[in-house]
């Protein structure tokens, strides 16, 4: 392991050793394209959503359908994700320490409080929920489970994950962000940078990504791991900014240290 690989061990991110497999990467692209209400596609669609040649996705998911990864079905001319991703998913959700670490307390301060509280993790442009413990009965109705995908760059989640990227590489996501939101991008961005100050100023940041419902969330800063956030959201005409200030943010706050304590004492 040579110095920029150790050095990025220790920051918790994996440096790669040996030139990427392609094939390998556009296979996972094809299967990262599937999400609720997208639970059949066809080689067109996949090729329009990942960018890749129609020649390319048809072998791709000959393959995926041969491995088990993808589900031919024969009527719709289309394709569903297999049974061994849903065992994958639970792999990953039982050897979780992070999640075994914070659900229980997540759940603490949801039903003692009456709030939603949420642990999400970065992937690629997108946050994608670990879990969200749904408890507050006042505001408006979302079906969010583990594995739901949201916008990075329009939520409290996303946000607060950004703030917590080296400079090169928060730049990089944003002219990336940039390029898929173009006629908002003067706002999100300004709305974005933003919550990155309210997240070094105050710890975390706030968003109103879904209507009637205020949210806000802190990164979940923990050594060698990968990005992860946590979030409280309550219905938006319920509380002030004021009293989210006094009220959520201190509870916020405290699951955040009772998180980090509970893996430092783990490990």
């Amino acid at each position: 392991m040579d110095a920029a690989q150790q050095q990025a061990a220790r920051a918790g991110i994996y440096a790669r050793s040996s030139p990427a497999n392609r094939s390998l990467e556009r296979g996972m692209e094809l299967l990262r394209a599937f999400r609720p209400g997208l639970s059949l596609l066809t080689n067109g669609e996949l090729a329009e959503r990942t960018g890749l040649a129609r020649s390319t996705v048809s072998r791709l998911t000959q393959t995926l359908v041969e491995g088990g990864f993808l589900q031919y079905d024969f009527a719709a001319r289309a394709y569903r994700l297999g049974v061994p991703v849903l065992s994958l998913a639970y792999a990953m959700r039982q050897g979780s320490e992070v999640l075994k670490a914070a659900l229980p307390l997540m759940r603490e301060i949801a039903e003692g409080q009456r709030i939603n509280v949420g642990l999400a993790a970065a992937d690629g442009l997108e946050m994608v929920y670990l879990e969200s413990v749904r408890r507050h009965r006042g505001s408006a109705f979302r079906h969010v489970t583990g594995g739901s995908r949201i916008p990075m760059e329009a939520t409290s989640l996303g946000r607060a994950h950004l703030a917590t990227l080296p400079k090169v590489q928060f730049d990089a996501v944003m002219a990336t962000l940039r390029g898929r939101a173009r006629p908002q991008w003067p706002a999100l961005a300004r709305e974005i940078r933003l919550a990155v100050a309210a997240v070094q100023a105050q710890g975390y940041c706030s968003a109103a990504w879904q209507p009637g419902v205020i949210a806000i969330a802190a990164p979940l800063r923990l050594p060698r791991e990968p990005g992860y956030a946590l979030n409280i959201s309550v219905a938006g005409q319920q509380l002030s900014g004021r009293e989210i200030d006094a009220q959520l943010a201190p509870l916020l706050r405290k699951l955040v240290q009772q998180i980090q304590a509970r893996l430092q004492a783990a490990a």
